[in-house]
């Protein structure tokens, strides 16, 4: 049996044809022995073997081309099961009528052949299924730590496996909390379904876990707080299963198990993205990704290089960012390749020379200066790369005929008010500009605050608790909306499929947080007390951000249910090209609010 096993394992198509063809003579003699009463003098046995040989035999040659036998499904599963059926059922189909139509042994025998086959090779599969997933008996070996698993779904099911199946026993789950009162009676591998997730604390105590795993990738912000307060509550630890779209592969399992952080407490906006639309505009193209080394250009190129562009060239004036970039998409990192190109998008030649050579047909524009305080200081240099820089890249995608150019905004160029809202609105502007002349689709995207980014708020936060405090906030009551870098980068990349020339597109994200709630959930995160202190809102800093300007219209939404249209008037070249030449900063603060009032 020792060896039998593992030549099965490394043999499988072959047994698999050898079982089935020998079901189907057994089933045939089977049934003719039935049929005979005793009598099997009378029986034809030669033709028996032979029909039976001949189905068989049809059988294999029929289910080669769908792979039946080679492990197109996962043994023992649903798809296997319809397969089998299928196509059992159609060769005893075709069996039965030849021998209806030349009577070569009685006509019952086809017929009861195919149902005793079909039942032997499936209940074959269910056993072998059954054998390999052995592992699940140690769950009840003992060892391990006892855990309580929140969700009876597919994610529920797959983390119980991957637990079943882990030879350290690292996890035993002792019962399945789910809201669904048509699982109330479930059991996942002998697991049962104990109560509704109202009954956590209870269960953890009933129960005897030691820990709380959130089996649901796709559960809100409002479950994740009920459940984390819960969890502290009963005193256990509690950790979750991330998002869909943040998982290395379809199947979920105990490596994919993090603890809470704050996105999963404020919540996610799952944009539900057309991949058929956006592989139809990517695959084969060539994609250039200005700012590529920055959080959303980085994402934008991890992302984008799963739709197998034919080339995915990735510029920016940082070469520690194009190192890092390059690292998490290939694995390595020489930087010797031509897909990471070292330019300043300021650099109106250089980039030019770039665009001419390569020939892109889709931009993504992500380089921009992004730190509101800094530009109020320095509005001159946020006039050179968020206004000319945007301008060069225009020029240079409107010189190579670029098929679609995404301009990434923010909320901050809805009715602007600081340094770096001008800069965006202009920046929109000048996009819907060269739509205007080109008629190409060239658009802008416009979002909020992301999670996790370089500088973000979440970041601060997350550095000034590690040092022990205090978390310094403009305002108690200033908001801001947020969304995750993953959500933030398949809105643009939608957008370039979904949105039409000139316009901006604005997610709907939802409610704004309250920085200050922001702050305490990480506060109670990390378990310790720190101190927050007010500093007074920044010049130029809005208390609530807004993400629509007065007169644009909101509810616009043609095409995703999530995603709002907005129009965006023109702006001409020469009045952007006049602010180049400013250098006082209230000169050029001044000049770029009239620009945006135009």
């Amino acid at each position: 049996m020792s060896r039998l096993v593992p030549w099965l394992r490394r043999h499988r198509a072959i047994a698999a044809s050898l079982f089935d063809l020998v079901a189907w003579l057994v089933a045939f003699v089977a049934s003719a022995c039935l049929r005979a009463e005793g009598m099997t003098t009378s029986m034809p046995w030669r033709n028996v073997v032979v029909l039976a040989l001949v189905t068989g035999a049809a059988y294999l040659v029929v289910t080669f081309p769908t792979r039946l036998h080679q492990g197109r499904a996962r043994t023992g599963s649903l798809e296997e099961m319809l397969l089998l059926g299928f196509w059992v059922t159609s060769v005893g189909a075709v069996a039965f009528a030849a021998n209806l139509l030349f009577h070569w042994i009685p006509r019952s025998i086809p017929m009861s052949a195919t149902a005793v086959t079909l039942v032997a090779a499936a209940w074959a599969r269910a056993a072998w299924r059954l054998f390999q997933e052995q592992g699940h008996r140690r769950l009840y070996a003992g060892g391990g730590t006892p855990v309580l698993v929140v969700g009876a779904g597919e994610g529920g099911r797959e983390l119980v496996g991957s637990m079943a199946r882990d030879p350290k026993g690292t996890w035993l789950p002792v019962g399945l909390l789910d809201d669904d009162p048509r699982k109330r009676h479930l059991r996942i591998r002998r697991v049962p379904v104990v109560g509704d997730t109202r009954k956590l604390v209870e269960q953890v105590a009933t129960t005897g876990a030691e820990a709380v795993i959130v089996a649901i990738p796709s559960a809100g912000s409002d479950l994740i707080s009920r459940l984390r307060h819960a969890a502290a509550v009963a005193g256990v630890p509690i950790k979750v299963l991330p998002a869909t779209t943040q998982l290395l592969t379809e199947h979920v399992g105990i490596r994919d198990l993090r603890d809470i952080n704050l996105t999963d407490v404020l919540g996610r906006n799952q944009l539900d993205t057309d991949v058929a639309a956006i592989a139809d505009y990517l695959t084969g193209k060539r994609v250039l990704v200005t700012g590529a080394g920055g959080s959303i250009g980085s994402e934008l190129c991890r992302q984008i290089h799963r739709f197998g562009p034919a080339e995915l060239i990735m510029l920016d004036r940082d070469e520690s960012a194009l190192h890092a970039v390059q690292l998490s998409i290939h694995g390595r990192a020489l930087l010797d390749s031509d897909d990471v190109v070292l330019c300043d998008i300021r650099d109106s030649h250089a980039l030019t020379s770039i665009f001419k050579d390569r020939r892109p047909e889709v931009v993504f524009h992500a380089a921009a200066l992004k730190h509101l305080p800094m530009l109020e200081q320095y509005p001159a240099e946020a006039v050179k790369t968020n206004v000319v820089g945007t301008q060069n890249v225009l020029d240079a995608a409107d010189l190579v005929e670029v098929e679609r150019v995404v301009n990434i905004s923010t909320d901050k160029a809805a009715n602007p008010s600081s340094v770096l809202g001008y800069s965006k609105r202009v920046a929109e502007e000048l996009t819907a500009a060269r739509a205007l002349q080109t008629g190409r689709s060239y658009l802008s995207v416009r979002f909020g605050n992301v999670l996790g980014s370089r500088g973000s708020v979440l970041t601060a936060f997350a550095k000034q608790i590690a040092a022990g405090g205090p978390i310094t906030i403009t305002h108690p009551e200033v908001t801001r909306y947020f969304m995750t870098i993953e959500e933030a980068c398949q809105l643009v990349i939608q957008a370039a499929a979904i949105g039409r020339p000139g316009e901006a597109l604005v997610l709907d994200m939802g409610e704004p947080v309250r920085i200050e709630d922001m702050a305490r959930q990480l506060i109670a995160l990390d378990g310790r007390p720190v101190d927050i202190v007010y500093t007074g809102l920044r010049p130029g800093e809005k208390l609530h951000e807004e993400l629509f300007g007065d007169g644009e219209t909101q509810d616009e939404r043609p095409v995703h249910p999530m995603v709002s249209h907005v129009a965006v008037p023109p702006l001409d070249d020469e009045s952007a090209e006049s602010l180049a030449g400013d250098t006082d900063p209230d000169v050029v603060r001044r000049r770029l609010a009239e620009l945006c009032l135009q």
